[in-house]
């Protein structure tokens, strides 16, 4: 079994705890100072608001991290298979943290967020960044990946909105809706093309039959399950998102409460 470095073990280690507190002190007590609506959630709802607000931290890092990654590491992009892998593991790294920290978190609070598809794609995951991390192959594709979670936001941000109480024709739920099947768009849909010709690209040559066989399965397989669910996601979201577009009824603004809209 390959080795894990100290700074591969260090950042997951202060990944994990830092996902750990943001979701049992920062986020209760930032929501509270600037979300009202927060007050009014009961226990399960407040448990998922505040795992989705990490969820939605760790996107933005992680997600940021990978478009640099992408624009301007010269090492991954030229060598897709067996470049250098240090600035891709230490973006790997904080998102093992993280899996780790939310799997905790489903265990513990199992009645509130548990989902038995959830521990199954952390664990899948962290089976595949296993290789990123040990022995440092495959970089490029494991952050290109990565790229998705810039979705993962608005994918959030349409769940405050929902548990708030604002009605699906004001204005910031729309707008936001928008925003989520745009950015699902681009950040899952449009960059296949460029990750199949990359991925067909490599296969069969030298450098690809030095990945280990289960690296290969931890890469290949799972890709294209994961994008036939995004496709099917795709079309379910842009249909919801027509069809709210195209329903009849004056646009709001604001948030209901009680019955009524402000």
């Amino acid at each position: 079994m390959e080795m894990f470095s100290p700074l591969v073990l260090s950042i997951t280690a202060i990944s994990f705890v830092t996902f750990q507190c943001l979701f049992h002190f920062v986020s209760p007590w930032i929501s509270a100072q600037f979300c009202p609506g927060y007050h009014r959630l009961g226990p399960r709802h407040t448990i998922e608001w505040n795992s989705r607000t990490v969820s939605t931290v760790h996107a933005m890092i992680v997600g940021l991290f990978c478009i640099y990654i992408l624009l301007f590491d010269d090492a991954v992009n030229e060598d897709p298979v067996w470049g250098n892998p240090s600035l891709v593991k230490k973006n790997v790294a904080i998102t093992c943290g993280y899996l780790l920290s939310d799997m905790l978190l489903i265990c513990f609070y199992w009645q509130a967020i548990g989902d038995k598809f959830f521990v199954i794609h952390h664990l899948a995951a962290l089976y595949a960044y296993y290789y990123v991390l040990s022995i440092g192959m495959l970089p490029y594709f494991a952050n290109f990946r990565l790229v998705a979670e810039l979705s993962t936001p608005c994918v959030n941000q349409r769940w405050f909105f929902e548990v708030l109480g604002y009605p699906k024709k004001s204005l910031p739920n729309m707008v936001n809706g928008i925003a989520m099947t745009a950015s699902f768009f681009m950040v899952r849909i449009a960059v296949m093309p460029l990750y199949y010709s990359r991925m067909y690209a490599v296969y069969g040559t030298e450098p690809f039959y030095r990945v280990a066989f289960g690296g290969r399965c931890a890469w290949i397989g799972p890709s294209f399950c994961l994008d036939i669910m995004n496709i099917m996601w795709m079309h379910k979201m842009a249909r919801g998102c027509i069809s709210v577009l195209r329903s009849p009824g004056k646009v709001k603004v604001g948030m209901l409460q009680n019955g009524k809209v402000h």
